[in-house]
């Protein structure tokens, strides 16, 4: 590793730190539990899932999209981890993701939380768009408030999730144009 390197590593990690929750009020870390956890994949494609049967139209192809392209940036962002293999910070929650995914570099949450911020800039009115926003920006604290993060990880995060979801929604709407009785099922249900 290059000095410089090493040296932007400790700055990180010494500036996450501040950023880290020590002893905070309970109901306060619970909140925040709760919002890191709202980012999960699993609870987002149980959302889409139940949103693309229950909705109409526009609610099926935000679904579908919302689930292509973060399908799609779950892949990429492993791919990435997996070039860093930057090690989680030193923190007693989030276990599962410690366990599953040792791996901090780039916060899947975060690349997660924009990509969907873009998306739903395509389908939603502004203020929904901007309350999406506070969440993702909330989303990216929790995870260094709650030490399995870097504030790198979570900032590169952002920034990879949103350069993604652009260049995934271009892609899938180019898919969607070439197969448009996939495009239909997927819009309009069996």
């Amino acid at each position: 590793m290059s000095k410089l390197y090493q040296t932007i590593l400790k700055w990180d990690e010494r500036l996450s730190s501040r950023v880290a929750l020590e002893n905070p009020p309970k109901l306060f870390e619970e909140f925040i539990k709760v919002i890191s956890h709202s980012c999960d994949s699993w609870y987002w494609m149980l959302g889409l899932a139940l949103l693309w049967a229950l909705a109409g139209g526009s609610g099926k192809e935000l679904a579908v999209t919302i689930a292509f392209v973060t399908g799609t940036l779950a892949f990429m962002v492993f791919l990435v981890k997996f070039l860093f293999k930057r090690k989680r910070p030193e923190g007693e929650w989030g276990q599962v993701y410690r366990v599953n995914d040792p791996h901090s570099f780039p916060s899947g949450h975060a690349a997660r939380a924009a990509a969907i911020v873009v998306v739903v800039a395509r389908f939603l009115p502004w203020w929904a768009v901007l309350l999406f926003g506070l969440w993702a920006l909330l989303v990216g604290y929790s995870r260094v408030a709650l030490k399995v993060h870097y504030l790198s990880d979570v900032v590169f995060g952002f920034l990879f999730g949103a350069a993604y979801a652009f260049g995934a929604l271009f892609i899938f709407g180019y898919l969607m144009k070439i197969f448009p009785k996939i495009a239909r099922i997927l819009f309009r249900g069996f």
